[in-house]
């Protein structure tokens, strides 16, 4: 079955005047428009597709990858409003309506907001929502503590930042794990930091445990390379240094630089950290 609002791998069936006609394996077919096919295009070739709803509602297919797919989380801009909704830029020609009632506040054109792309049962047509937290499922396992996670920054609260886990999961980042600037909208690399009690999830921005001393002491030694072999920070160094130069907490950053100091690739000097020469594959004389 064809999945509308979703990417679709489908075979070339035959050519018309207006475009190609794809098909599943269930006989379902729809249009590829003249402006998407590929100059190679072959009969029975398969070919990934977006599938979705042109502006006179009929089934289209697409070679255009959208910003939002069918159960995603995007930060989109909102382009138009009329007396039922507001739509926003998606990336395709037809944009994406957000009735009113589907809007945490009233969106103004020209800005822009996380959304939740979903369908609609009732008129079976895509829309978006800003009320992401009702499409937010309950945490069930799939990720442990200290798993590298996907973060879309949603919300700014008194604690830190709401976050959307792997397009599934609602999470909180409080502000004493942020280390650099991020703003609503920011998708980046996170960490599952703690599962409370109550199934709620803390996360950070940099890996903790045994994972935090691998990936944070690379981190330092390849900033070290870029630096030139020298960085003007050392345990005397204050945060906020260390948050500008490195975007790392000072624990972190010490951790960091005592691991590469018993992997004798650096010498730690009153002035700053120095990047030891590695000597070992020079060949000998």
């Amino acid at each position: 079955m064809i999945k509308i609002g979703d990417f679709n791998e489908l075979e070339v069936l035959r050519s018309t005047s207006v475009g190609v006609f794809l098909g599943d394996s269930e006989g379902t077919e729809i249009l590829l428009p003249n402006k998407y096919v590929p100059e190679s295009l072959k009969l029975h070739q398969k070919l990934e597709v977006f599938c979705y709803l042109d502006h006179q509602e009929r089934p289209v297919a697409t070679t255009v990858t959208p910003l939002i797919k069918r159960d995603g989380f995007a930060y989109l801009q909102c382009v138009a409003s009329n007396e039922v909704g507001a739509f926003v830029d998606w990336g395709l020609e037809k944009q994406l309506f957000v009735p009113f009632r589907e809007q945490q506040q009233r969106m103004i054109v020209g800005k822009k907001y996380v959304v939740h792309c979903y369908l609609d049962t009732k008129s079976f047509r895509l829309a978006a929502t800003s009320r992401i937290k009702k499409y937010l499922t309950d945490f069930d396992n799939s990720i442990v503590e200290n798993e590298e996670i996907a973060l879309l920054i949603f919300r700014k609260t008194n604690l830190g930042w709401e976050v959307v886990i792997n397009s599934r999961f609602l999470g909180l980042l409080y502000f004493e794990d942020v280390f650099k600037t991020i703003q609503v909208g920011d998708t980046i690399t996170g960490y599952l930091k703690k599962i409370r009690d109550d199934g709620k999830l803390d996360v950070t921005l940099q890996p903790v445990g045994a994972k935090m001393l691998d990936k944070t002491s690379s981190y330092v030694y390849h900033r070290l390379v870029e630096a030139g072999g020298f960085l003007p920070l050392h345990d005397k160094s204050s945060p906020e240094e260390i948050k500008s130069q490195l975007e790392l907490s000072k624990k972190a950053f010490k951790k960091a630089i005592g691991v590469l100091y018993k992997q004798r690739k650096i010498a730690l000097k009153s002035e700053g950290i120095l990047l030891i020469e590695d000597t070992s594959s020079k060949q000998r004389p």
